[in-house]
């Protein structure tokens, strides 16, 4: 198991929890202890009583974290501005067992923002996952998803999980492939 860090914890109150990696919502009780393996883009992965377990930036404060501050926008900024900071949110998203995020995985395959009527944006990104049968694949997207919506401005994203092409190695940037020996 990769770890980032090894600092233990304790639940200061019950929180709500993702397993890892069957992707099963559970409530983990206050006083539970454990240790954050992985502290990247906002969330947590915590390792209690021999399980792996997502902890949602918003839920920071259970294991004595700051929450993530709310995303900035310049006032007027236009679809460009919006697009850089959509990769930006897109960086912040990783899985809770690989230590690289989904845009240098190579699993984002696009990412588009289109302007509505009312001053408002619509975010639609096409990505995949690295196997198919990933039990995080709904919580992986669920995190692209509430993370672009964070974005002022955007209204929706409207992320749409697909398999072809499917995913392979060649598709992570250098860095990935250096960080995970896969080089």
């Amino acid at each position: 198991m990769y770890s980032r860090s090894s600092e233990p914890v304790r639940f200061e109150r019950d929180c709500a929890a993702v397993l890892v990696p069957q992707g099963e919502e559970v409530n983990l009780p206050a006083g539970s202890v454990g240790y954050i393996t992985q502290a990247l883009g906002g969330s947590y992965t915590v390792f209690v009583e021999g399980n792996l377990f997502r902890i949602a930036g918003r839920d920071a404060d259970a294991i004595g974290k700051e929450p993530p501050e709310p995303l900035e926008l310049a006032a007027g900024a236009d679809d460009e501005a919006v697009e850089q900071l959509v990769w930006k949110q897109l960086r912040t998203c990783f899985d809770p067992e690989i230590p690289i995020n989904v845009v240098e995985l190579g699993l984002v395959y696009e990412a588009t923002v289109k302007p509505r009527d009312d001053g408002q944006r619509v975010v639609e990104v096409r990505m995949t996952l690295t196997a198919p049968a990933c039990g995080m694949g709904d919580i992986l997207v669920d995190d692209v998803r509430s993370k672009l919506e964070m974005i002022p401005t955007v209204a929706e994203a409207d992320v749409e999980l697909v398999f072809d092409p499917p995913w392979g190695r060649h598709m992570m940037s250098e860095a990935a492939r250096l960080e995970t020996g896969m080089l």
